[in-house]
């Protein structure tokens, strides 16, 4: 099942005000102005946030996402009428052949077992025509991020026009590496509703993905820095293995 913070519809009502800067999207965006891309696969699409924004330029855009409370409020947006919306696993995707798959915001670190991982590569891969790329990010874990995740550290309090004011910060709850848990707190100022979501997240390093990309059949064309997280990322550009054909 899906995070609450993805799924219950209190929490998704708030998940795009509570985080409005995006320009963790601008390196998809260049990518796909750099390879030509007109076809995009977005999985774990979330809001819609990205889907949208390629979709209000002309792209043919499917989003995919197993929590179907976020998919709704995406399909609210402006451009997405244009947008093909599946609520599922990506494994269980319709046949498509499209320019690009993505993964933004760390999508890539929920599957937690690398059966789960292979499998959502596998399916990417079979998702791509000839010449097709999937990009991804993870977080490096070498830099230990969840160090940062505390009360202390992440408390915000935001005014939220028609829902009021919210008070969240996110605590670590465990600890047992390569998987860090943490939970988001999230009251309601207008009724003293306290709602939390629980999450865990995988670090895998460079080498152990690399592992996963050749299990699916995936090469590493380049890894790259986030441009917005200087030194906290990788952002990694994949081909099917024996495809260099261009974009």
């Amino acid at each position: 099942m899906p995070d609450a913070i993805f799924n219950e519809r209190r929490l998704v009502a708030i998940y795009d005000p509570l985080d409005p800067d995006r320009s963790d999207l601008d390196a998809y965006l260049a990518m796909v102005d750099e390879f030509g891309v007109r076809s995009i696969l977005d999985i774990g699409c979330g809001t819609g946030t990205f889907a949208c924004l390629l979709a209000r330029r002309g792209k043919a855009v499917t989003g995919i996402d197993p929590a179907a409370a976020s998919v709704e409020v995406a399909r609210h947006k402006l451009g997405a009428d244009r947008v093909r919306w599946l609520v599922g696993e990506v494994t269980t995707l319709p046949p498509l052949q499209v320019d690009m798959v993505t993964m933004t915001g760390n999508v890539a670190q929920v599957f937690l077992t690398d059966e789960s991982w292979v499998a959502t590569l596998r399916s990417a891969h079979g998702a791509l025509r000839p010449g097709g790329l999937l990009a991804f990010e993870v977080r490096d874990p070498a830099h230990q991020e969840w160090t940062e995740w505390d009360r202390e550290q992440t408390f915000r309090r935001v005014v939220i026009p028609e829902i009021g004011t919210i008070e969240t910060w996110v605590d670590v709850t465990d600890i047992h590496l390569p998987f860090v848990s943490f939970r988001s707190t999230f009251i309601f100022d207008t009724d003293g509703v306290t709602l939390v979501s629980d999450s865990t997240l995988r670090f895998r390093s460079q080498a152990e993905i690399g592992d996963c990309l050749r299990a699916a059949s995936l090469d590493i064309q380049d890894v790259r820095d986030a441009p917005d997280r200087p030194g906290r990322e990788f952002v990694f550009l994949t081909r099917p293995v024996h495809d260099h054909r261009g974009s």
